[in-house]
């Protein structure tokens, strides 16, 4: 059985369009980046370790698991933007992204009895320049919180992205073209996914 180590009502919604039956666990995993962390790091850190606790939780029941963990960051000159603490952090992420391009680094890892294995996919997303009214706008609808640079590119916020560059579902947190890949070769040779 697949399981998804995610609270992300998105990723649920990206992986159902897989076309796989899976089952989401409900974990509570820290997301804290030590001193020395490079953003990559962190990224994939997290997700394996979603990944690892998921498979730790239901294994016992089922020793056939395969656990999906993902980790989405944006990235700015090495800053890693996180989830919004408050409403001000969100604008003040917001208005450091502004008229910039960053990084958008989702990192997927799957686990099974006596195996893993992650992919990596790394997008490029320019905003256009926003004032502060068009900041404090977006804040207002309470959007940013809990997105990981204070903008989900699947709502209000596509207005401003000016380009962007590698995997739209990767910037919403779960890339689906390397996750099925991921997924196929995770696959027991000769089972074939239907």
């Amino acid at each position: 059985m697949l399981y998804l180590a995610s609270r992300s009502p998105r990723r649920t919604q990206l992986l159902a369009r897989l076309d796989r039956p899976f089952r989401a666990l409900d974990l509570e995993v820290p997301e804290v980046r030590a001193a020395d962390e490079s953003a990559v790091h962190y990224v994939q850190r997290v997700a394996a370790d979603k990944a690892r606790a998921g498979l730790a939780r239901v294994i016992a029941d089922d020793a056939a698991a395969v656990v999906l963990g993902a980790d989405t960051e944006v990235v700015l000159e090495g800053r890693v933007f996180g989830k919004p603490a408050d409403a001000a952090d969100a604008a003040a992420m917001l208005r450091t992204l502004a008229g910039r391009t960053h990084q958008v680094m989702t990192a997927v890892a799957l686990v099974g009895q006596g195996r893993e294995e992650s992919v990596l996919v790394v997008s490029e997303v320019s905003f256009i320049d926003l004032d502060e009214a068009a900041i404090a706008a977006y804040v207002a609808t309470g959007e940013p919180m809990g997105k990981a640079g204070a903008y989900a590119i699947q709502g209000g916020a596509e207005r401003y992205i000016r380009h962007l560059a590698g995997s739209y579902s990767g910037v919403m947190g779960l890339p689906l073209q390397q996750t099925e890949q991921l997924l196929q070769a995770f696959e027991p040779k000769g089972v074939a996914h239907v």
